[in-house]
């Protein structure tokens, strides 16, 4: 009898034991499932968000458009008048092949490198739907803490451009943070964390209306109001003005 209970413990972790496919399948499911993903086509998304600085939080207004399959444009817009800037207005463009910046800042120009690189290996709706299809490699690295609960954690490593370490709540099967290095001529290579929250029912498809990104040299949370699915979107407003 205690033979058979020493058989059944060993063999108990082998039979609960997550696989890769199973993790993303399941996290597919949870947003609402793969046949209701791919029926979103386009997507925009306006809000506000909060520029963190030593001098405290900035506001400003976010507006992300996507087209599938991976064509994306975010416009952001804060008044920096208090530090003698003026209006800020960054607005960052992909046609799915070629991207551009626009920024008041620090001056207009083509997206390249591993940036451009990281922006071709993703995808919409979601990236988790033909990652395999894009020939991009998925590791299941056990699991790891995002704030007080699991998750586990995928590393998606595409052909060209930047691992992906993707962490999926371990309860809920909703993606809730992404992290990926990422390299600019004015930074270099930094690390980016992109923690996803406040998922919310939109025509059948869960999407985050909170997200938060920081690094080494800022953070910058954006919070969505308005999400509209399947609008008609004019192709030229990701290509290059």
């Amino acid at each position: 009898r205690f033979a058979l209970v020493a058989i059944f413990l060993a063999w108990a972790p082998i039979v609960s034991a997550q696989t890769v496919d199973e993790v993303i399948e399941k996290s597919i499911t949870a947003m609402g499932g793969r046949a209701a993903m791919e029926e979103i086509k386009t997507r925009l998304m306006t809000g506000t968000l909060a520029l963190s600085t030593p001098a405290g939080d900035i506001p400003g207004t976010v507006e992300v458009t996507n087209a599938a399959p991976n064509k994306m444009r975010t416009v952001i817009k804060a008044d920096l008048s208090q530090f003698g800037a003026g209006q800020l207005l960054i607005d960052q463009r992909f046609d799915g092949t070629n991207g551009y910046m626009i920024n008041s800042m620090q001056g207009d120009q083509p997206i390249t490198g591993g940036q451009l690189e990281n922006m071709k290996a993703n995808s919409f709706p979601h990236p988790f739907l033909d990652y395999k299809a894009k020939g991009v490699k998925a590791t299941l690295s056990g699991k790891e803490k995002v704030g007080e609960k699991d998750a586990f954690l995928v590393v998606f490593e595409p052909p060209a451009g930047s691992p992906v370490r993707q962490f999926i709540d371990a309860e809920s099967f909703l993606p809730v943070r992404s992290m990926v290095k990422i390299t600019t001529p004015q930074t270099g290579e930094i690390e980016q964390t992109a923690d996803s929250s406040d998922f919310r029912d939109v025509d059948g498809v869960k999407v985050p209306f909170s997200v938060k990104l920081t690094n080494a040299m800022q953070g910058v949370t954006m919070t969505f109001t308005k999400v509209e699915n399947n609008i008609a979107i004019d192709d030229k407003m990701f290509v290059k003005p």
